[in-house]
């Protein structure tokens, strides 16, 4: 079997044994030897420049350029001019001659992903150089040859976007020799763990640790209930974030942060949001801050205030979680090392005060 790119470290990301994944990597080694155009479709973060890739090194080709192109990025000029290359004088600013991608993947492949953000125009001139094999760059009039295995992904459902008029439907029965459909994470329950894991001890390895405690079962808990929208993508950045963030290296993580704008203090526009009262309950007392609707009395001392209503908010926390730091920073919607960083500020740090009970 062909090597994968030596370069490509992100393709140890397509790891799995859920049979939807299975089924997925079976069609691709099976599509790869074809000399034939194939449309990659996922969710954002499902790994669709991983599977053109894999495409690619298990080909007859896979000594010969991976050329990578998202069609989001650019305008349709601009488009137009980095796939078919450009003549020297053809438009302002043009002062050499540019060769595009369809010519620097000549004989190898070329992934255009987020093909359907293309322009009708692109788009012809896409299917005309899967059709023949032929093009011309922008500004001139002779006819290049070019030799290219063209692999396109996108994340919308093309067969509708041909309907309304917005994608070519002969571009699309050309790139629909074969169609690759990849599962989102939530489809794939049972990779979801041991992806975690992977991505866990990379992350532990990077930052020149000896091992991965592992996960707790309440923390392999909140990652199996957790929709991961952002799919792989989501998965691997939760969790490099938590491995870099453990409080004791030695300890498995206990609680996994998915959103890392989380704060009470986040903005949202030009309000910002207002830091939650702590839960209601017998051990609970009423910080000055859970009364926002009352005005405040001026003049008043402004810092002295804010301090007083922090000390009390984190009285509250602490005496909710019986003096466990942890449970209070959980209260408080703040990190472990942010809640010590406020007790030590304030002094709060003292007998009786557990941080691991």
């Amino acid at each position: 079997m062909p090597p994968s790119d030596p370069n490509d470290q992100n393709d140890l990301s397509l790891l799995g044994s859920a049979q939807s994944f299975v089924a997925v990597m079976e069609q691709v080694s099976r599509a790869a030897p074809l000399d034939r155009p194939v449309l990659v479709i996922g969710e954002r973060g499902t790994g669709k420049e991983l599977v053109a890739a894999r495409l690619h090194y298990l080909s007859r080709r896979w000594d010969r350029p991976f050329v990578k192109m998202n069609c989001a990025t650019l305008a349709e000029t601009l488009l137009e001019t980095e796939l078919f290359g450009h003549e020297a004088g053809s438009f302002t600013g043009a002062t050499k001659r540019h060769f595009g991608r369809f010519e620097i993947a000549h004989e190898g492949s070329l992934f255009l992903d987020e093909l359907a953000n293309a322009s009708q125009r692109v788009q012809e001139k896409v299917l005309r150089v899967i059709e023949y094999g032929e093009f011309e760059r922008v500004g001139g009039r002779e006819t290049i040859r070019t030799n290219v295995r063209l692999i396109a992904a996108t994340n919308l459902d093309l067969p509708s976007e041909a309907s309304a008029g917005r994608f070519r439907e002969d571009l699309l029965d050309r790139l629909a020799f074969d169609v690759i459909t990849l599962p989102p994470l939530r489809a794939r329950r049972d990779d979801i763990l041991p992806l975690a894991e992977h991505f866990a001890t990379r992350m532990s390895q990077e930052l020149k640790r000896d091992l991965f405690p592992g996960f707790s079962l309440r923390a392999q808990a909140q990652l199996l209930e957790h929709p991961w929208p952002g799919n792989v993508r989501e998965l691997k950045n939760v969790i490099e974030r938590a491995v870099y963030r453990m409080d004791d290296v030695d300890e498995a993580i206990d609680s996994i942060l998915f959103d890392p704008f989380q704060s009470p203090w986040r903005p949202t526009g030009k309000r910002f949001v207002e830091t939650p009262a702590p839960p209601a309950g017998p051990a609970a007392t009423a910080p000055a801050a859970a009364n926002a609707d009352c005005p405040p009395q001026l003049p008043a001392d402004f810092r002295a205030e804010i301090e007083r209503i922090e000390v009390q908010w984190l009285q509250t926390a602490m005496q909710q979680a019986r003096f466990n730091q942890r449970k209070a920073a959980e209260l408080l919607c703040l990190s472990y090392h942010q809640l010590r960083g406020y007790l030590r500020k304030y002094k709060l740090v003292g007998a009786g005060e557990d941080d691991e009970s």
